[in-house]
């Protein structure tokens, strides 16, 4: 078995039971016996960004520890929300049952066509960094070098409502 790998992994819905639908898809990756929880954030109600024509969003983060590489732990988080029910997404930034983004993974910094790590978008997102805060509010951004709560401190949350669920 190999190295477990510490990630940071962002939880979404905002189709059908969206708490629940983050729970399950929390609970999948755990019953998947490759990936182990170690923290968890609070939930949020959260605007959505870049498509705004669509209901809000419900996210939290987690931290879990993991023997997946990262593209195989992409394919396993794209597997958890086929098996939610997520469609191919007609919309870019559109309506899903469920999302499970890498943020982080351990400290590396990867870009390849099917993943980038850090997540490219995570540090102009308050839905990414307030329940990353919840969690580990040093941790530091592998590119930025900066830790996440002075990445929060720094975003214009203007149309990025959230609030605690």
């Amino acid at each position: 078995m190999s190295d477990k790998h510490s990630v940071f992994i962002a939880v979404g819905s905002n189709l059908g039971d969206k708490l629940a639908n983050c729970k399950k898809g929390i609970v999948s990756l755990e019953k998947s016996g490759k990936s182990t929880l170690a923290g968890h954030s609070q939930f949020y109600k959260t605007e959505p960004v870049d498509y705004k024509e669509q209901d809000w969003f419900v996210n939290c983060m987690v931290k879990a520890e993991t023997v997946l590489e990262p593209l195989e732990l992409l394919d396993e988080l794209k597997s958890i929300e086929r098996r939610a029910g997520r469609k191919l997404d007609s919309i870019r930034f559109g309506p899903r049952v469920l999302d499970l983004d890498i943020i982080l993974y351990d400290d590396i910094i990867l870009n390849t066509p099917r993943l980038v790590i850090p997540h490219y978008k995570m540090h102009k997102r308050r839905f990414v960094l307030k329940p990353i805060c919840d969690i580990e509010p040093e941790i530091i951004h592998p590119v930025l070098n900066m830790n996440m709560r002075n990445l929060l401190d720094l975003l214009d949350h203007k149309n990025q409502d959230i609030f605690l669920i």
